[in-house]
């Protein structure tokens, strides 16, 4: 037999009805009593006379009719259509729930460089959106909105510019990566970031060392030598500045079959990565301290350390834009023009996707172009 639930009111004092529920037949409590009233905790004015008195009753009796007509539902429907309401109710109040906020929360959950570029994205979406978007109101047209804006804003860095093409492929990916995490977390009910295109990143050209500029850096002094030790081991193993900065001689290993190698977590991608590497690279290492010890012990990124990178580049009678990731660029250029093959380099990399370390294979290529082009015979 179904329950009926029905919207009663009781006179109290102060001229005010108590709002109450009518259960019939009875309903069993979780003392396991049966009852027939459930009291709202809500009351509305017997004789309204004010404005506001009249506001209050309708808001009230709108809210209280809400909550007879939940009641009575979750009394008399099947227990599965009582939890696909509770499904859809959860959905709904995630939908409320603030994406700028939610946006915030995992870029603090960021490190280093990263943090600093996620940072940067959370500002650009703050003010695009004044600091507030229901996840129930994110679209594709939201999305595509954002991806237009970020394309024609001006960079809070330079008034009179616009963002460059790479910062606006970051800062979209950060978006894009929130959507995917929002979906795994249950705020969203749609993969919306699937259905999302990315930006697609400029062409740029990657600076390198030649063979012989190496050698030339190899005998040229510098100020800083734990630097230089540092840009010469990136050049020899392809290692990022980050992931030699936090190398311990606990990653470091010997084996007699199969030489020197780095086990090691990288910084960026958090995977863990097997490195065999050179005698020459070891040789760069020093004397071994303790397992728990930074090898390259007092190594710091600044723009006074860069001051002595860029005064060691030109020393040695370099002219090309050397930062010091440029000696990542080198170890794979010249792995690639000495004929490893682009799946090893893409694996001593680190890549997780081959696409990744294509772009060296097309520096190789232009080189080999620009070679041909030296030879010009007066024809």
């Amino acid at each position: 037999m179904a329950i009926k639930v029905k919207l009663r009111k009781k006179a109290i004092s102060g001229g005010r009805l108590s709002l109450y529920l009518d259960f019939y037949p009875a309903i069993h409590q979780d003392t396991g009593k049966e009852t027939r009233r459930e009291f709202l905790k809500m009351y509305i004015f017997e004789k309204a006379k004010s404005t506001l008195d009249k506001q209050h009753n309708k808001e009230t009796l709108q809210l209280a009719e809400q909550i007879r007509q939940k009641r009575e539902n979750s009394l008399n429907k099947p227990e599965v259509y009582t939890a696909h309401e509770k499904e859809q109710l959860k959905i709904k109040e995630l939908g409320e729930q603030n994406f700028v906020a939610y946006f915030k929360a995992l870029a603090n959950k960021r490190k280093a460089s990263n943090h600093d570029n996620w940072v940067s994205a959370y500002n650009y979406l703050e003010a695009y959106t004044g600091g507030h978007l229901r996840f129930a109101d994110l679209t594709e047209k939201f999305c595509n909105d954002f991806k237009e804006y970020l394309l024609n804003t001006q960079s809070k860095k330079s008034n009179k510019k616009k963002l460059s093409q790479n910062s606006i492929v970051s800062y979209f990916n950060k978006l894009k990566a929130t959507l995917k995490q929002a979906f795994k977390d249950g705020y969203l009910h749609t993969d919306l970031n699937a259905r999302i295109e990315a930006v697609k990143p400029a062409e740029t050209r990657r600076n390198f060392l030649t063979l012989e500029e190496l050698n030339s850096l190899v005998k040229t002094e510098c100020n800083n030598p734990l630097l230089k030790r540092a840009a010469l081991f990136s050049a020899l193993t392809g290692l990022r500045f980050s992931d030699i900065q936090k190398l311990t001689w606990s990653e470091i290993y010997f084996s007699s079959e199969d030489g020197y190698s780095i086990q090691f977590t990288q910084q960026k991608t958090k995977g863990v990565e097997f490195l065999p590497i050179s005698e020459q690279a070891f040789s760069l290492l020093g004397v071994r301290n303790e397992s728990t010890d930074k090898v390259f012990e007092g190594l710091t990124y600044s723009a006074y350390e860069n001051k002595h990178l860029y005064q060691w580049i030109g020393a040695a009678g370099i002219t090309k834009d050397i930062t010091f990731h440029c000696f990542r660029h080198t170890f794979a250029t010249l792995q690639l023009s000495k004929g490893t093959d682009i799946y090893t380099v893409s694996k001593m990399l680190g890549h997780r996707e081959l696409k990744t370390t294509q772009i060296y294979a097309k520096v190789i290529d232009q080189t080999k172009r620009e070679a041909a082009d030296k030879i010009k015979l007066d024809l």
